[in-house]
């Protein structure tokens, strides 16, 4: 229902046979060029601001490029990418007319090392120069390092600092810039380190070749990640043909890999290289947290540790919403999601009646949680006939009408939220945009009997609450039901995400909106000053020392009580029916999702200091009245 802004994602490839096995197997000598489209597309849930990729040539003669890059802006940003601008560059040269040896040495685009990124903003900051990969640039192959990733960094005060500190200037103010300084950095006195070490042993260009062979990349990610608090998957290739993937301690973000004796593939979601590469899934690894996946340029692959593996703090988001959800476990997950809450459902009806219910889902990604609910349902309606009948027996009435009448009873499922139309809400404010929001989703008509049938509708997650307000209660109400009842298959989003999710803003969730509210209400005015206090002293110490005070403000409240604020404030005036709006428990989040138990968001357990400190900031920023403050 409300459209959450999400994550970016990584594509890495690294083809293993020469250029020429693949056109005389595959037919083109674009086989990886082809595959890292296909990897992007199947990743395009992850970002839709804008997308970029890089290609890394081995064999190009001097004078030649041998790094290439492009990138663009907007949801068509890979459609632009390749069918506007590297596609009919390779139809000019007649790519596939070439020999082996020109397609190796100086097709466009053509290499062993690809690289993508779908990119959405956490920042605010946009424009192409933000656009993954950025690019290091240096005349020798060894020191030129592409970059990209999906992260996050929540101390990049302190990284910027450090960098500065040895002399650096970087050209832009973000986290990605601030990264690409720092392994430059690094990958500069790796290739010193090993050019004193053999430059009165070897002649050129055997001295520059060998230290080519020799980069340890594994030294060069050691000597900067230790560094880093935040979320991330880092991914980078050097002109000379290293190539790395690194995971945060904690798993926070998400990577997966795949080699065989043809291709390596890192990716952040599980089933883009199960489908594009066709292959089964016991043959993709997750990559373990603290790890990186590191080629050397003659196509060895080894996973080295280079952090020690933290708290696992894999993010909860990504199995309820950010993630497809094609993929087996997360679909398994999040029927689960759906079928955990079937007895607050019941609860919340009238009578506790399934009878008088339609069950119903919000378009289109909260229809695998509704399979759920709605099995979870039928669990309950399936004991309630067997009570039915073993009563009926018990009273000599098990008659053939009778048994027929307890059968024929089912769950009425229906589609009544439909998704019409992106409509340009083109006018600012007033009542008329309000009247545009509401005509987002559409109703069927005819499927609720008027005052008798409650009406369920579960969405995977009520984060602001605005489309749930603005639209979906108004047309639901149209239907005049009863009750309408909104299930929420994610706990109640009540603190902000700094690891890469666009959920920033302390004042925008419906979740702290009603905790103000009860405050207000219940004449506890003194805790929020208490609580802006307490952050800013908190606020004074080192990061690893902090405690997220904002937790202050809902500690008064038990969830289901600041669950019927929020169905207060977002039951529009003009409706007629009884609201209530359900969340799913944090303890049912870990039952449906048990090997990805993070979950800060929800609880305010933030996984690194970085976290903490930027909670308790937001909430001084929003106290003082900077609302687009992060």
């Amino acid at each position: 229902m409300e459209v959450l802004k999400h994550e970016c994602g990584v594509v890495m490839l690294r083809l293993r046979k020469p250029i020429s096995y693949y056109k005389e197997k595959y037919g083109s000598y674009a086989y990886g060029l082809s595959k890292l489209y296909l990897m992007m597309e199947k990743q395009h849930n992850r970002g839709q601001e804008a997308a970029g990729i890089g290609v890394v040539k081995l064999h190009s003669e001097p004078g030649h490029e041998y790094v290439y890059r492009e990138r663009a802006l907007g949801t068509g940003a890979i459609t632009q990418i390749f069918g506007e601008g590297v596609m009919p560059l390779l139809e000019s040269c007649r790519l596939e007319s070439m020999s082996p040896e020109e397609a190796e040495t100086e097709a466009p685009f053509i290499g062993e090392i690809y690289m993508g990124h779908l990119r959405y903003s956490t920042t605010g900051k946009s424009g192409l120069s933000y656009v993954h990969p950025f690019l290091r640039r240096n005349n020798w192959p060894s020191r030129n390092l592409l970059l990209c990733g999906n992260f996050n960094m929540t101390n990049t005060e302190e990284i910027f600092e450090r960098i500065v500190e040895r002399g650096q200037h970087p050209r832009i103010y973000a986290d990605t810039v601030m990264l690409l300084e720092q392994l430059g950095y690094a990958l500069d006195k790796e290739n010193q380190r090993l050019y004193r070490k053999y430059r009165f042993a070897l002649p050129e260009p055997a001295l520059t070749h060998t230290i080519e062979e020799r980069l340890d990349m594994s030294r060069v990610l050691e000597s900067e990640a230790p560094g880093w608090d935040g979320g991330y998957v880092i991914c980078g290739a050097t002109g000379s043909g290293d190539m790395f993937a690194i995971r945060d301690p904690h798993g926070i973000r998400p990577a997966f890999y795949y080699e065989d004796e043809e291709i390596i593939a890192i990716a952040s979601e599980r089933p883009a290289i199960q489908t594009v590469l066709n292959v089964e899934l016991d043959k993709i690894t997750e990559l373990t947290p603290g790890a990186a996946v590191i080629v050397q340029p003659d196509g060895t692959m080894d996973v080295k540790q280079i952090l020690p593996e933290g708290k696992n703090e894999r993010c909860s988001f990504e199995r309820i919403y950010f993630s497809r959800g094609s993929d087996a476990d997360i679909y398994n997950e999040r029927k689960a999601l759906g079928r955990i809450l079937a007895d607050d459902i019941i609860s919340a009806l009238p009578d506790k009646s399934i009878d008088n219910a339609v069950f119903s889902f919000i378009p289109n990604t909260a229809e695998v949680a509704f399979i759920g609910m709605v099995e979870g349902l039928e669990k309950h309606l399936d004991a309630e006939k067997r009570q039915q009948i073993a009563a009926l027996a018990a009273d000599n009435a098990l008659t053939d009408d009778n048994l027929q009448q307890v059968m024929d009873r089912k769950l009425r499922i229906e589609k009544v939220a439909i998704k019409d139309i992106k409509l340009r809400t083109f006018i600012s404010e007033g009542s008329t945009r309000d009247d545009l929001a509401a005509h987002v989703y559409d109703v069927t008509y005819g499927c609720v009997r008027p005052g008798i049938d409650s009406l369920v509708v579960i969405d995977d997650s009520i984060v602001r609450g605005t489309t749930l307000r603005q639209s979906i209660l108004r047309i639901l109400d149209r239907l005049n039901p009863r009750k309408i009842v909104i299930v929420s298959s994610a706990p109640q989003v009540r603190y902000p995400d700094y690891y890469g999710i666009d959920m920033s803003r302390m004042g925008e969730f419906i979740a702290f909106k009603a905790a103000m509210a009860l405050l207000k209400d219940r004449g506890m005015d003194n805790i929020p000053e208490e609580t802006y206090q307490a952050c800013k002293a908190e606020l004074e110490k080192p990061a690893s020392e902090q405690v997220n005070c904002v937790k202050n403000i809902y500690a008064p409240f038990t969830d289901k009580e600041i669950s019927a604020k929020i169905a207060e404030l977002l039951r529009p005036t003009s409706t007629r029916a009884e609201v209530e709006i359900i969340y799913q428990t944090i303890d049912g989040l870990h039952k449906a999702v048990p090997n990805h138990p993070g979950d800060w968001y929800f609880s305010g357990n933030y996984p690194t200091p970085g976290g903490v400190r930027q909670v308790n900031r937001a909430f001084v920023n929003y106290y003082e009245g900077r609302t687009n403050a992060r």
